[in-house]
């Protein structure tokens, strides 16, 4: 019977031969998950035998991802801010990208004096930033609204598992629409899908073929989601608040100049990634 550490050099070769670009990585987490384990124990069992019974899991769910579907669907989570996500096909999978956009929101409401707030996360996916921001601020409430039932459903479910439900409400409906019955709120925050549709052929091919287009795409010129959202946002945010929203960086520039067209006292600005890159536009409201 061949070992686990033999299991994951097999496993490394196999997808890294077949084009993962984090070959080892994706043969622990793949390996771990079928065998219940977490990736530190991998190397506390190193020399563990394994039996065909628990061999053949592990075969299919690697067979599954060098046909290249992502890792995070397979195992059913994605970590995020420290903290584990449910996903599944219906959301977009969580990316560091995005804690910049929380991180620089957390950064605005911990300086604030008040202590009981409402934050607004518009297309909410799997409720990453909103839970983030309940479960990192004790006393705030959030309202996230997405057009998808069914992300809606994952999002409850990880506001569920991580123990912020009581202060979490999901509301049905495209961008401003569902948040307008639950407005004013003193914080608006939003990763929407920002991809032109030419560029859709340039994703990963992980992204590209398994990913909810809704979650990524946004037209021609990749900024109707954020239109149609700030067409109605300045009637949601109370004078005094703030707006954080996640752009890719070859249009932070135009998103903006549509924020500051929203709020012309407002003071906007970029925040970079740690690649250096524009990945956050701000607006702190008069």
């Amino acid at each position: 019977m061949p070992t686990l550490i033999e299991v994951l050099r097999l496993s490394t070769s196999f997808l890294a031969q077949r084009g993962s670009e984090s070959a080892r990585l994706d043969a622990e987490l793949l390996t771990a998950h079928s065998l219940g384990l977490r990736r530190l124990d991998l190397y506390l069992q190193y020399d563990r035998p394994l039996r065909e019974e628990e061999l053949e899991p592990i075969r299919a769910l690697l067979r599954r991802r060098a046909a290249g579907e992502p890792v995070a669907y397979l195992v059913g989570e994605r970590e995020f801010y420290g903290r584990g996500f449910r996903v599944t096909p219906a959301v977009l999978i969580p990316r560091p990208d995005t804690e910049t956009l929380v991180e620089t929101a957390l950064r605005w409401a911990r300086a604030q004096q008040s202590a009981v707030s409402t934050r607004a996360d518009a297309g909410t996916g799997s409720g990453c930033i909103a839970i983030t921001m309940a479960a990192e601020l004790p006393e705030a409430r959030v309202v996230a609204s997405d057009v998808s039932r069914d992300a809606l459903e994952v999002a409850r479910d990880n506001a569920r598992r991580l123990g912020v439900a009581d202060r979490v409400s999901f509301v049905e409906g495209a961008w401003a629409d569902p948040l307008r019955a639950h407005a004013p709120f003193d914080m608006l925050l939003s990763n929407p899908p920002y991809v032109t549709a030419a560029e859709v052929g340039e994703l990963a091919a992980d992204v590209r073929n398994y990913e909810p287009h809704t979650a990524l795409t946004a037209g021609d010129d990749g900024m109707q989601a954020y239109e149609a959202l700030l067409r109605e946002a300045p009637s949601l945010v109370e004078r005094g608040g703030y707006v954080a929203l996640e752009v890719d960086p070859r249009r932070a520039e135009r998103v903006a100049a549509l924020v500051a067209e929203g709020w012309p006292q407002a003071t906007v600005r970029r925040v970079e990634d740690l690649t250096g890159r524009d990945r956050v536009v701000e607006a702190v409201l008069p």
